[in-house]
């Protein structure tokens, strides 16, 4: 079974894919916390941020939240405004081990978050 992320990129298991490059994908949370929640990910199977250390994977978080204020731009979040998150580990509520980006927006976001 492996991944879900992983099974997703490779076309093994559904979701409905927003964007997508040579480096990322953008889908839709299937368990959405806001009206628009999108998960920007990493095609290249990466643990967590904190695994992000060598110079081969070094701009791939900077690629993310670029991508991630492209779509919410397009997706029309910009003029109020959106939440971008990274969950890491366990305590920071990272429940799959690949890298992702959460894109939140459509609603006012609390804080603290929580």
């Amino acid at each position: 079974m492996g991944c879900i992320f992983c099974n997703i990129i490779e076309g093994k298991s559904k979701a409905e894919f927003v964007y997508h490059n040579d480096e990322l994908v953008v889908i839709k949370d299937a368990f959405p916390r806001a009206p628009v929640h999108l998960l920007v990910i990493s095609r290249k199977h990466i643990p967590t941020l904190l695994d992000v250390i060598n110079d081969a994977d070094v701009d791939l978080p900077g690629k993310m939240v670029t991508a991630a204020v492209k779509i919410a731009n397009d997706v029309g979040l910009s003029e109020k405004g959106f939440r971008l998150v990274w969950n890491v580990r366990t305590h920071g509520g990272q429940t799959v081990n690949h890298i992702h980006l959460h894109l939140l927006g459509g609603r006012q976001m609390k804080w603290p978050p929580g």
